[in-house]
């Protein structure tokens, strides 16, 4: 791992915020960090207000996409509702069909089936749309390449309205309104969201039409902070207002949808980690093992008793999905094993029976051994199909764009893509590739990087301390929970290897005049030596609490450990 220690923020400014809001000089610099500097700054932070939302009919064709849909709702037209199978679009949908719902009923949903549409919208699609005679389709979180299929569309007499958050191409499509804040002649404030947020800034429009308020619309907030968390956006400004509220209605009055899987993992509170880790992958599964469609109906049922029958559904696709992700990872590391050259830079492999629902889990779980941008392939129909991930630092689209003439298509943001290529272009591509990232990577991205943001005592760690800190949260890109370093340290005697394998660590540590404090390192079970030695080691961590037979203590979560 390469510890990377973050710049010192000005003392004078950190010395100023630290007598504004009187709090302790390390919780003064994290601030500053952030770029928090005055009294003003922190409260917007630590109190965020839905006053400070953004007016939705800043963002280019919001007064044409609300307009359309109110002529639609006049006219008796029929509305589809049109997302893709993962956890952004499946909110998406689910959010904006129970929103027109609550006051117009001829609205329908639509997800794609991953396996014989693929991803984003298909001719398919709007077949079904028009076979139905649907004269709208409200398109989330993906259409802003569809230029082919709008087109087509508009033959039909199906109008679009885009509501998207990827990078846009040279050309735009000829719907009625899209709704993409990373349009260049968008002037919306704020470019990150998520296509769910995006859905919802539509909402929030058609309500203020209606001359409701954002309190009518709070509830649908528990889908968006769902997609913030799932799609790795970033948590600042706009997003992190968004996800701080929406973690409130989870927590406070989740919908049946979300109360179903809460009550089988039997957890009190959630965090935006536990939305990520435990509620995004249930939803995910639907649409990698069956069907997106599963979780659209799962996070609209209002019934109890019905959204617990399909959340049993979406448990027994989720058990499916942990199995095929885990066989396939063996065997992709086996074949990464097997055809190692002398020095790879990326990591690309391939097998046609691979299950397309979990390649991009398998992608990510490569990283976690072999620290490339990585890319898993496999059959789909005629082609080949590909989940791309990246390493931090490292703009993988920008990498799949420069091997473009090998590719049918592709989308996706900097570290996350996908792409099908046909059969006899994946060799080429492969070493197009491999070429493309040896020559624009910086190779010391290749090695893990632990951001560290400020060195402190152990005595720094007080109740009082994590209490504050706790408040930074939701975390996420742009806004991750703190790590710090200390060094100095010694092992109490009780440090051991724990769990399947001895794979974790757990020790409890002090520096010379400091009280003990147990700690637990996931993964480093092989540092156990370096903590045993006479000589001090140093620590990247984080802090949380442990809960145990109803006791909680403060603990250590370590990143790394080195002499």
């Amino acid at each position: 791992m390469r510890w990377t220690l973050k710049p010192k923020p000005n003392l004078d400014t950190v010395k100023f915020l630290q007598q504004a809001l009187q709090v302790d000089e390390s919780i003064a610099s994290l601030l500053v960090q952030r770029g928090i500097e005055t009294f003003e700054q922190a409260k917007d932070f630590f109190r965020p207000s839905l006053n400070d939302l953004h007016d939705p009919f800043l963002m280019k064709d919001m007064d044409k996409a609300v307009a359309r849909i109110e002529t639609a709702i006049q006219n008796n037209e029929n509305i589809l509702v049109y997302g893709d199978y993962d956890v952004d679009g499946t909110t998406a949908v689910s959010l904006m069909s129970s929103y027109l719902l609550s006051s117009y009923s001829n609205v329908a949903t639509y997800i794609p089936d991953r396996y014989n549409e693929g991803y984003g919208i298909s001719y398919m699609g709007i077949d079904f749309a028009h076979d139905n005679e649907f004269s709208l389709i409200i398109a989330l979180d993906c259409g802003i390449k569809a230029i082919d299929k709008v087109a087509y569309a508009k033959e039909k007499n199906i109008d679009f309205i885009i509501c998207d958050h990827h990078r846009p191409g040279d050309n735009i499509p000829n719907a009625i309104a899209v709704l993409d804040p990373k349009q260049n002649d968008c002037n919306y404030p704020y470019n990150e969201l998520c296509g769910c947020g995006v859905g919802f800034k539509l909402i929030q429009a058609l309500a203020s039409k209606k001359g409701e308020t954002i309190e009518d619309v709070i509830k649908y907030l528990d889908l968006v902070a769902t997609a913030i968390g799932a799609d790795i956006v970033p948590i600042t400004g706009e997003n992190r207002i968004l996800a701080y509220y929406g973690l409130q209605v989870i927590n406070e009055k989740p919908r049946a949808g979300f109360k179903a899987i809460i009550n089988q993992i039997k957890k009190e509170t959630l965090t935006i980690t536990d939305v990520v880790f435990i509620i995004a992958p249930r939803i995910n599964a639907a649409g990698r093992m069956k069907h997106g469609q599963y979780a659209v109906d799962l996070l609209t049922e209002t019934n109890i008793q019905t959204a617990e029958v399909y959340a049993k559904e979406i448990e027994d696709f989720n058990t499916d999905r942990k199995d095929a992700d885990k066989q396939i990872t063996i065997e992709a590391l086996q074949q990464i094993q097997d055809n190692k050259e002398e020095e790879q830079y990326t990591s690309v492999v391939y097998q046609e029976n691979w299950h397309k629902g979990v390649i991009g889990i398998v992608a990510s779980r490569l990283i976690e051994t072999y620290y490339r941008p990585t890319l898993v392939f496999t059959k789909s129909g005629d082609k080949l199909a590909a989940s791309a991930r990246s390493v931090k630092g490292f703009d993988v689209y920008n990498a799949l764009e420069a091997c473009s003439e090998h590719i049918e298509q592709f989308g996706g943001h900097k570290y996350a893509a996908g792409l099908t290529l046909k059969v006899e272009n994946y060799e080429a591509f492969k070493h197009k590739f491999e070429a493309v990232v040896e020559a624009t990577i910086d190779k010391k991205l290749l090695t893990p990087e632990i951001t560290i943001d400020t060195q402190i005592e152990l005595n720094t760690i007080t109740p009082k301390f994590y209490r504050i800190l706790s408040q930074f949260a939701p975390f996420g890109p742009g806004n991750m929970a703190p790590v710090f370093m200390s060094d100095n340290l010694k092992d109490t005697g009780y440090g051991k290897c724990v769990g399947e394998d001895d794979k974790h660590l757990r020790i409890t540590v002090k520096q010379p005049n400091s009280n003990k404090i147990v700690c637990i390192g996931f993964g480093l079970g092989n540092k156990l030596n370096i903590i045993k030695r006479e000589d001090s080691f140093m620590a990247a961590y984080s802090i949380d609490e442990n809960h145990w037979q109803g006791n909680v203590s403060l603990q250590l979560k370590l990143r790394d450990i080195k002499e």
